[in-house]
């Protein structure tokens, strides 16, 4: 079983570290590099592979100093997107060895085009396409790439632990209740939630088991959400759902 770690970044990134048994890491997304050098020399590591799921800057910002520090690293992320430190590109299907895991390449446009996760060990780096309550904006693609890319991520198996980038869930929580006020698996969440950041620890990771229960964008079947989105679209499909909860979302 490999460790995750959480290195909290800017106002509410987390750059995940990705731990083995004998010393060697690799983070997910690092946006900053002072905190993960910090973290890797406090704990005396050594970086061997940057994941990246997606092209933003507070996802890649840090990954040329990383190198420069490490100029063994593999640099893995998505070959459809701007990135221009890569050394290892992927797309959907693919398949990357870390640490004797196996980790599979999710491809997940909508957020941005070339988006992609990476699921393994039972844990799942989703980047900005599932956040816990929520999901993240779409920028480049369509409604329809985001609705679909959530779709898959809801089939992988309930118990797997999922690691999104930010720590958004307090705020997804609040529109989530707005949506779905009684529901009471997203009231005792949000207890458990607002007790763990007034300790300043992490909401993360989730579990995708979890999402099914207190998250909106995941529970488009469900009576209340679909009555809560009835004055925004004049469709009950699941897609029509989707998209008037996302741009409610937007405003709110």
């Amino acid at each position: 079983m490999l460790q995750i770690k959480s290195i909290p970044a800017f106002n509410d990134n987390y750059i995940w570290l990705i731990e083995n048994h004998d010393g060697r890491c690799a983070v997910v997304d690092p946006g900053d590099a002072k905190p993960v050098l910090e973290y890797i020399q406090q704990h005396e590591l050594t970086l061997e592979a940057i994941f990246i799921t997606h092209h933003h800057n507070d996802h890649i910002g840090g990954v040329p100093d990383l190198v420069r520090a490490y100029p063994d690293v593999d640099v893995v992320g998505p070959k459809a997107e701007p990135i221009p430190t890569l050394t290892h590109p992927i797309e959907d299907g693919d398949q990357i060895s870390l640490f004797d895991e196996t980790f599979l390449v999710i491809g997940l446009p909508g957020h941005t085009l070339g988006h992609v996760a990476y699921v393994g060990d039972g844990k799942l780096f989703c980047g900005d396409t599932l956040f816990s309550a929520g999901c993240g904006r779409v920028f480049e693609g369509t409604y329809q790439q985001m609705y679909d890319s959530l779709a898959k991520l809801a089939r992988l198996p309930q118990e797997t632990e999922v690691y999104c980038a930010h720590e958004y869930t307090l705020s997804n929580l609040a529109f989530a209740l707005a949506v779905e006020p009684n529901n009471g698996h997203l009231q005792q969440y949000r207890d458990d939630v607002n007790r763990l950041r007034g300790l300043n620890l992490p909401s993360l990771p989730s579990t995708l088991r979890q999402e099914k229960l207190i998250n909106p964008f995941l529970r488009l079947d469900q009576p209340e959400v679909i009555q809560s989105t009835n004055q925004r679209t004049v469709n009950s499909d699941p897609l029509s759902i989707f998209t008037a909860l996302r741009e409610w979302k937007n405003e709110f």
